[in-house]
């Protein structure tokens, strides 16, 4: 997997099927087999949810994709809500890091590019379209989703903190409003309309977030 996330978040603590008591699914970082199950797992989630949607992710049928025991899958991850939450937690471990040009619109321009690429990707696109379906209706998928989000934008956050110590923008801008800024219409178009964001597009949200951040838009606590 490539762009703004890399392959395939955590659920409750002490749910079943986490592995152990007391954890969530996806803390326990396994080593050897146990984590190349979980890596086949967590692939079959996302060919399911891209290829089917979130309605028809079943533990058994991702357990006989992945070619793991059906047992494993429901002791390890328990619901489908907790193995999408594995499934986006894993994805914001592996997304790729931020990019540092020296100045902020090239940063921006940078992120842009990035959630673009994610949501331009024919396997990606449809997950991520699946996942923010789901997440609508289902309260551990949405506190799944926003907690891959906090992550990929506390990513991004110091281009635009670093960006206001060298005077780009005003002191006081809220940095995580501005990333958010930049990915805001890219996601819209695509889950509004249907269509894909091109690079034209990722230019003008990169160029409209940052303007609107030098002119102060994004100041709070004055």
């Amino acid at each position: 997997m490539s762009a703004e996330s890399g392959t395939v978040g955590r659920g409750e603590p002490g749910t079943a099927g986490s592995g152990e008591p007391g954890t969530v699914p996806g803390t326990v970082r396994p080593g050897g087999r146990t984590a190349r199950v979980r890596a086949a797992v967590l692939r079959a989630a996302g060919d399911v949810l891209a290829e089917e949607g979130f309605a028809h992710l079943d533990l058994a049928d991702v357990a006989r994709r992945a070619e793991v025991g059906k047992t494993t899958v429901y002791r390890r991850w328990g619901s489908v809500t907790g193995l999408v939450a594995d499934l986006l937690s894993d994805m914001a471990e592996q997304s790729s890091p931020r990019t540092e040009t020296g100045s902020v619109l090239g940063d921006l321009r940078a992120n842009a590019a990035l959630v673009r690429r994610t949501l331009a990707d024919p396997r990606q696109g449809a997950l991520f379209r699946a996942v923010i379906a789901a997440a609508t209706c289902d309260v551990r998928t949405a506190e799944a989703l926003r907690r891959f989000y906090d992550v990929r934008v506390s990513e991004w956050v110091p281009c635009v903190e670093e960006g206001v110590a060298r005077g780009e923008l005003p002191v006081g801008t809220d940095a995580a409003m501005v990333v958010r800024a930049v990915s805001a219409p890219l996601y819209y178009s695509l889950l509004t309309v249907g269509v894909v964001p091109d690079e034209g597009a990722a230019e003008r949200a990169a160029e409209g977030a940052f303007a609107a951040a030098v002119a102060g838009v994004y100041v709070v606590g004055e």
